[in-house]
């Protein structure tokens, strides 16, 4: 899922030992090594290519590169002329698709998936992350509760179940489950291992821990150099602080490792308060154009850009016609709070908050939602 787990993520990685820098292989690198010599051996083995297709989808987290997901899908695409429909070429298939964001392509391969074999503990965690990002929340526990009945303390079960805690506004717990997760993660999975001190980072910085955030988050970037989750949340946090040049460098260098529109908004937006109006300027119409462009798709910035033509380019129409075309895609939280706002700049406040009653009954404590709130009067009505 998109800025937090993903729950559905650079560059080659140099680690300094005995004061000389040397490059290690990633996870995902080692594992697309195996695969590659695993084809080379015994081609006409399709679990070889799912193998593969499975570490570039792992790789794609690594680095942010969406090209690595095409890669995969050509891997896929042997498995299937091999062995079509093969149900574990299937399931790398179902987390292709939540990795590109076709949420409900891939809740229904993982329903088929399941169908097919229902003590599948990935195949549940696959329902969990489509319906979540659709907003389908009771779908999505039962699917997290499975996946720990099924094999209790397992760790994909662990941080779905945290994600899902936090969306109920159970930070707390969600600290606990994501802690527990952490520890039971093996050492040498250091992308793993940094991707849950991220979220460890975030969840602190949600409810205001900045020191206990900015402790997690040091240890991802020891842990992973570069790491693009990594410093977009460090970035937010120094934002946070009014910390502005840090957050503009950090959030440059993120944006370096992960090209992406929605990583280029927050750019733009701190460049604004660290008084660099001219760079803010071109960063937010770099944006606008990027956004845009990938608008009609299904990896989109969508969210961002509403925000944007509502707080920079004054277009709210603009903004309310992208939100109503989002919303019919998806209902999760963050959706719905920004197709409230295009509603609220529109002048259109019974409505706005109709829809972030939706949000509230979830019980999320976001700081976003909670301004939105209450900047948004209970029951006012603007005509025209």
């Amino acid at each position: 899922m998109k800025a937090i787990w993903s729950m559905a993520g650079v560059l080659l990685v140099a680690s300094l030992a005995l004061g000389q820098e040397e490059v290690r292989s990633t996870p995902a690198q080692v594992r697309i090594d195996q695969a590659r010599s695993a084809i080379e051996k015994h081609p006409e083995h399709p679990q070889a290519y799912n193998d593969l297709a499975l570490a570039l989808a792992r790789r794609a987290r690594e680095t942010g590169d969406p090209a690595l997901y095409e890669q995969a899908e050509a891997a896929l695409r042997k498995s299937f002329r091999l062995q079509p429909d093969n149900f574990e070429g299937l399931k790398v298939q179902s987390w292709l698709l939540l990795g590109k964001h076709e949420f409900a392509k891939a809740r229904e391969l993982a329903r088929e998936l399941n169908r097919r074999s229902p003590d599948d503990v990935l195949v549940y965690g696959y329902l969990a992350d489509a319906h979540a990002e659709l907003g389908n929340y009771e779908e999505a526990e039962a699917a997290a509760q499975w996946m720990l009945d099924l094999r209790p303390g397992n760790i994909p079960g662990l941080t779905r179940a945290a994600y899902l805690r936090e969306l109920h506004g159970d930070i707390e717990g969600a600290l606990e489950l994501m802690r527990n997760a952490y520890d039971r993660t093996d050492p040498s999975e250091f992308e793993d291992r940094a991707w849950l001190l991220t979220q460890l980072g975030h969840l602190h910085l949600v409810i205001g821990e900045q020191r206990e955030a900015e402790s997690a988050l040091t240890e991802a970037l020891r842990l992973f150099p570069g790491y693009h989750y990594a410093l977009g949340t460090l970035g937010t946090l120094r934002m946070e602080q009014q910390r502005w040049k840090e957050a503009v460098e950090l959030l440059e260098q993120r944006h370096a490792a992960a090209p992406h529109p929605e990583n280029l908004y927050p750019l733009a937006q701190a460049l604004e308060r660290a008084g660099r109006p001219r760079e803010a300027r071109k960063a937010f119409r770099d944006f606008e154009r990027q956004a845009s462009r990938e608008s009609e798709g299904a990896d989109n910035a969508n969210r961002e850009l509403i925000f944007y033509y509502i707080e920079h380019a004054n277009e709210p129409a603009q903004a309310l016609r992208l939100a109503e075309r989002e919303a019919a895609r998806r209902q999760d939280v963050h959706t719905l709070d920004a197709y409230a706002w295009a509603l609220h700049a529109n002048g259109r406040d019974r409505e706005a908050r109709a829809q972030l009653e939706r949000v509230r009954k979830i019980g999320s404590r976001d700081p976003l939602f909670q301004s939105h709130a209450r900047a948004i009067p209970a029951g006012k009505e603007v005509s025209g």
